[in-house]
């Protein structure tokens, strides 16, 4: 009986290990997915812009500012829902891109949320925006053609985020911390 015991002992604390480490392993698979999106949506802009340079036609870029990146990919991802008008965040399906057409950004709809930091109140999501590059010669804080020079495009997040693998409280490391800052 005692050997019954010990065995359903060291297979529940097994079975806790591994389904940590599953849940580990799925919000690493959910950050590595939406950054490989942000990488190809990045690399079709780079393309994009390159185009405008070699048909001498840099000056257009002004029109791609704040468009839909998505438009530049010759395959959407699976979870792209297209274009929206401001809908709200909590009817759209976690893992979920779309472009809103009223704010002019792309959003990603996050769905392991207590993995993800931002500073947006309500459903956790990720905004992004194409931004122009350019050299504001004037100062006044805005582009103007023919004074400004244009440079090219970013896909830059309007917020800052985070994703974390677990839950972080830095009081449980403020120990490891002091001993290596004393090394």
């Amino acid at each position: 009986m005692l050997e019954l015991v010990l065995v359903l002992t060291i297979i529940s604390v097994l079975f806790t290990i591994a389904v940590d480490k599953l849940l580990t392993l799925k919000v690493e698979a959910e950050r590595v997915a939406m950054n490989q999106i942000l990488g190809s949506l990045r690399s079709a802009m780079s393309i994009h812009i390159a185009s405008h340079i070699s048909s001498g036609s840099v000056d257009k870029l002004i029109e791609s500012a704040h468009s839909n990146p998505m438009t530049w990919l010759s395959d959407k991802p699976d979870n792209y829902l297209g274009v929206l008008d401001e809908p709200d965040p909590a009817d759209i399906s976690p893992r979920k891109w779309y472009f809103d057409s009223y704010n002019k950004y792309l959003v990603y709809r996050v769905s392991n949320i207590n993995h993800f930091s931002s500073p947006l109140k309500g459903p956790k999501i990720a905004r992004f925006q194409v931004k122009l590059v350019y050299t504001d010669i004037n100062e006044n804080g805005k582009f103007n053609a023919g004074i400004d020079k244009i440079h090219g495009l970013s896909l830059k997040s309007l917020e800052k985020y985070q994703w974390v693998a677990e839950p972080i409280n830095l009081k449980d490391f403020s120990s490891t911390a002091d001993i290596n800052s004393k090394n």
